[in-house]
């Protein structure tokens, strides 16, 4: 056994790498994704949507729209007033009196075709007065701000779990004390203070929000949406509209990419009022790629001020943080990525004495939800570049400073939570990361000529990473695994593989447990409420972990059924009845079996008696052990497990363009037990690459009027495989969690968080600029570079 590695237990199926079960439909294009669904008598959608990004709506004519042929529903504010969101209502499912961003839709029409449905947008006069704009959420937060949202109070939300103050912008302010803040400033031997921000950024999946719904007789409504939570879009929409939940029936076929965007609940609501409108005719609505860019939500931006006490040796003993998220126009999943920004606000580092504030802000910019990694990308830039800035100041190796601060077993960390020898390494990680590049070796004088020569300066540096799955304390997975005939099994679970590989590892978990070939052991590749056992949401990387150990109490459940009716079969006591290869025997007696398709139905005796029955086996699961924070001080039990890991990277700064290309880079995750290393590698890669879009080019940007300025892939820039490092290394450390299935825990967001972070720290290291604020876009650098030089030639004068 190896310092990074777990035992060498061998399973069959467990840390192979299967091939995902869905890539020949996907790569043949035989997949059906939400875009290719055709009903009979199905109408297309379009929108029409605020130029303003704060404005009162004085007056809608949809007259001539309503009389174009081929239009069948003309909706606006009047018939989409209610409000939905799963955390906290706040966003009308059309703007009624008010529009808050650019792109809020005012108006929607559903037409024969796409091209009637276009004109007759263009056919619908709106007047607006436009109103002040809120672009600042420094500003947003002050005491005489403007109130984007003057009824706060009355919106219902998550009670005891999210804290709105009325009357402000803050629409959740999550507080951490711990410790003595004071005495632990006094303590410190030196104090550093820095500010730290990023703008929003855009999730760009390659298949836009798609909806499809139908609203029939009897309030009976039918959803087909590109989306990654079906029993959430069932809930949230029957708590809207005062529907029962057994009248919604929500499809999700293949999704073409989610990344946290497509969670909660997004346009269905309109499109069922459209469909209602037409006289519950099926709607279609495919929005377009601006419609994605401006309409529907997108990471939230973040200014993080952190002030650190440290002692002379290194021991951080105070750290103040105030995180300040511009949720945009509307707050509804936001409010809980500030929450759990909170508890990661300090890393995973011991600290006896915190004080943290994460407040979820109200802005006039594009509204904010849940993005891979759950607002920790977005913390972790702030946090490990203000431990390279402490380290710089203290004289220290930066991987020294981190490891004599980390928690180790024994520790608690700002939640009071407490680590244990089964909670994960972040120090192996690190260790790892820094030793697959050689990240602390220093440069030879050599190279350190040759850079000069070249006018390319290289950096190395490395940061850590932690994240949790945030979730309700109630957030629960259930499965089915079912024989069928020939003596296969097919597993039925509602989370979504939206490319993560998910059904590819449940197969392997089903495999693994029942000792079958995987080959025999199919899953439902789409999810239809009524007759799929009920999922929370395929997000927080929590389907692994919790969704896993469904599937694995269903495979026990149905060993039961296996063991009793072999018992019958072959005229044994349940206990001595085994299985292997999808046979039974007794374990004394092995030569004699009976396949499972003999069992799978029930047992046929010679003369014709059959007992038993079809076999199915039920599982479920629960973040067990969740407890909401605590108002004052927000103690308690926010994890249900975290993933440590760890980044190192060297860097080539071009000085005369301020181009930065990686060179090396190595990724290095705690993921508990390896369930298949080739969709990790998979993952760990697309992570880490789509962390170097928001390192370098990812950016919504605004003008003083709040108007989006980056609305298209001309303008907002994603990175591409020509952006990759020249080598990537990819690793992993196995410290097997107790409550995941074979000690496995989540890992799909993780690889993306504090890339920025560890490339800031590089390029400060190659050049001795600090960048507080993102992105590292080549003009930023060289600007940078052009004033230190001026700087170098004022002193050397």
């Amino acid at each position: 056994m190896s310092e990074y590695h777990a035992d060498s237990q061998e399973f069959r199926y467990i840390g192979k790498p299967v091939k995902r079960n869905d890539g020949p439909e996907k790569v043949s294009g035989t997949a059906q994704y939400a875009g290719d669904i055709v009903l009979s008598g199905m109408l297309h959608a379009r929108l029409l949507t605020s130029p303003y990004a704060h404005a009162r709506i004085l007056s809608i004519d949809t007259c001539a729209a309503e009389a174009l042929p081929g239009v069948r529903a003309v909706i606006t504010g009047e018939h989409g007033s209610v409000k939905v969101g799963i955390y906290m209502q706040d966003k009308s499912v059309i703007a009624t009196d008010t529009v808050r961003y650019q792109g809020e839709i005012v108006a929607a029409v559903a037409a024969d075709t796409v091209e009637i449905a276009r004109e007759a947008v263009s056919l619908i006069k709106v007047d607006y007065e436009p109103l002040e704009v809120l672009n600042d959420v420094r500003k947003a937060v002050e005491p005489d701000a403007m109130l984007l949202h003057p009824h706060l109070g009355t919106y219902a939300h998550s009670v005891g779990v999210f804290f709105p103050e009325p009357g402000s912008n803050i629409a959740n302010h999550t507080r951490i004390r711990r410790g003595n803040l004071e005495e632990g400033f006094k303590q410190a031997d030196l104090i550093l203070e820095n500010s730290f921000e990023q703008n929003q950024v855009l999730h760009v999946p390659l298949e836009t929000h798609v909806t499809l719904v139908q609203w029939g007789v009897d309030d009976q409504i039918k959803i087909w949406s590109s989306g990654q939570s079906p029993f959430s879009v069932r809930d949230l929409f029957s708590i809207a509209f005062g529907i029962p939940r057994a009248n919604i029936e929500v499809n999700i076929p293949f999704v073409g990419g989610g990344f946290g965007g497509k969670a909660g609940i997004h346009l269905e609501p309109l499109v069922a009022l459209l469909s209602k409108a037409a006289g519950g005719r099926p709607v279609k609505l495919e929005p377009t790629r601006e419609e994605e860019c401006q309409t529907l939500p997108c990471r939230q931006g973040q200014v993080a001020r952190i002030k650190t006490g440290c002692t002379r040796d290194g021991k951080i003993v105070a750290e103040q943080v105030e995180i300040l998220w511009d949720a945009g126009a509307y707050a509804d999943y936001g409010v809980n990525i500030g929450r759990a920004s909170a508890t990661s606000a300090c890393g995973p580092y011991h600290i006896p004495n915190i004080c943290v504030d994460a407040k979820t802000v109200y802005t006039n910019h594009l509204y904010g939800t849940a993005y891979r990694g759950f607002g920790h990308p977005e913390v972790f830039f702030a946090v490990e570049r203000q431990r390279d800035l402490m380290a710089r100041e203290l004289g220290m190796d930066p991987t020294e400073f981190r490891l004599k601060n980390l928690l180790y077993p024994g520790d608690e960390t700002i939640t009071g939570e407490l680590i244990t020898e089964n909670t994960g390494s972040p120090d192996k990680c690190l260790k790892r990361a820094i030793e697959l590049i050689d990240a602390q070796t220093p440069y030879t004088e050599a190279e350190k000529e040759q850079m000069a020569a070249t006018g390319k300066l290289r950096g190395k540096a490395a940061a850590v990473l932690q994240k949790a799955p945030a979730m309700p304390t109630w957030s629960a997975s259930s499965a089915l695994v079912q024989m069928n005939e020939d003596g296969s099994v097919r597993i039925s679970v509602s989370g979504v593989d939206y490319g993560q590989g998910t059904y590819t590892i449940l197969r392997q978990i089903a495999a693994e447990r029942l000792k079958m070939p995987i080959e025999d052991v199919y899953i439902n590749k789409s999810v239809i409420t009524p007759l799929s056992p009920y999922d929370w949401q395929t997000v927080a990387s929590r389907m692994t972990s919790i969704c896993g150990m469904a599937v694995m109490e269903a495979c026990d459940d149905l060993i039961k059924q296996i063991r009793e009716i072999g018992a019958i079969a072959l005229r044994a006591a349940a206990h001595e009845v085994e299985f292997d290869n999808a046979e039974v025997y007794v374990r004394q007696n092995p030569q004699y079996r009976i396949a499972f398709g003999k069992i799978a139905m029930g047992y046929i005796y010679e003369n014709g008696n059959a007992v038993g029955g079809p076999l199915i086996g039920r599982g479920k699961a629960i973040a067990q052990g969740l407890s909401n924070l605590d108002e004052h001080t927000g103690q308690g039990k926010a994890a249900l497990d975290w993933t440590y890991g760890a980044h190192a990277v060297e860097i080539e700064v071009e000085l005369a363009t301020g181009d930065i290309e990686v060179l090396q880079m190595a990724t290095v995750i705690d993921a508990g037990r390896v369930m298949n290393e080739q969709l990790l590698h998979g993952q760990i890669v697309g992570g880490a690459l789509q962390g170097l879009g928001c390192t370098f080019s990812e950016v919504l940007l605004h003008d003083d009027q709040g108007r989006l300025l980056t609305r298209n892939f001309t303008d907002y820039k994603i990175p591409t495989f020509k952006d990759m490092p020249r080598k990537m290394y990819t690793d992993v450390v196995e410290t097997p969690q107790l409550d995941g299935p074979y000690g496995a825990r989540g890992a799909g967001e993780h690889p993306l968080i504090s890339v920025t972070s560890t490339v800031a720290n590089a390029l400060a290291n190659a050049t001795g600029l600090e960048f507080y604020d993102l992105p590292l876009s080549a003009w930023r650098v060289w600007t940078k570079l052009q004033e230190q030089q001026q700087k170098q030639q004022e002193v050397q004068e």
